[in-house]
């Protein structure tokens, strides 16, 4: 699948939210990423799945071992929505040990659109995903103990973060995990909680803008980003 040029010359976010609650921690997450995004001068592209109503369930049409595939319109929407992006920023809660089955479906669909199994294990830049980064966002209820018992983070990390670096041929990835969000979550922790975000948005503003090497060099260049 050919995915269109866009204007290289400003840093592009594609944030893709999955949670089905309005009020959830999960948008407040993706509302100070973008909110730090616009701020820093860059663009943002958001996606709620959920709000969408984006269907995860692959067609046999669409799997790329038809020759052709065929695409459905929402699959080639998204497509052209999200083409052009810098950075890839997913935010999602853990279910039961994954991301929930919508965003899985979302990969399947959309950032596996037209990628043969051979260019997934060779590792090839994709057109959509290739030399881009990987920003998430994860949250759980269950306390940052229990999680590293159940061994969540590493298991999380290598079959989900690293495989889509790995089979999409992304440069780069960066996982910030929030555990313990429940209803009763303390309103200081929250807030501490969103500025990690924001600070991790201006942080990769500064990535794009200056380029990781100058970013090392000179770290005050991600308070210049923040205004």
């Amino acid at each position: 699948m050919v995915v269109g040029k866009r204007d290289p010359a400003r840093g592009r976010h594609a944030v893709i939210l999955c949670h089905p609650g309005p009020a959830s921690f999960n948008h407040a997450i993706a509302a100070a990423y973008c909110d730090a995004v616009r701020g820093a001068g860059q663009e943002v592209v958001f996606r709620d799945l959920y709000a969408m109503g984006f269907d995860p369930v692959l067609k046999a049409a669409e799997r790329p071992t038809n020759v052709p595939a065929v695409y459905g319109a929402d699959v080639l929407a998204e497509v052209d929505a999200i083409a052009g992006c810098d950075v890839f920023v997913l935010v999602y809660p853990i279910w039961f040990g994954t991301p929930p089955a919508m965003l899985k479906g979302y990969v399947e669909r959309v950032f596996g659109a037209g990628v043969q199994p051979e260019t997934l294990q060779s590792r090839v830049q994709t057109d959509l995903l290739g030399g881009k980064r990987l920003v998430s966002f994860s949250t759980s209820a269950a306390s940052k103990i229990w999680l590293d018992e159940q061994g969540q983070g590493q298991g999380l990390n290598s079959v989900f973060d690293q495989y889509i670096v790995h089979a999409f041929g992304m440069r780069s990835q960066e996982h910030r995990r929030f555990a313990h969000i429940t209803q009763d979550l303390r309103k200081q922790f929250a807030d501490q909680y969103l500025r990690d975000v924001a600070a991790q948005a201006q942080r990769t503003c500064a990535q794009i803008a200056f380029g990781d090497e100058a970013l090392l060099a000179d770290p005050a260049l991600v308070a210049r980003m923040a205004g």
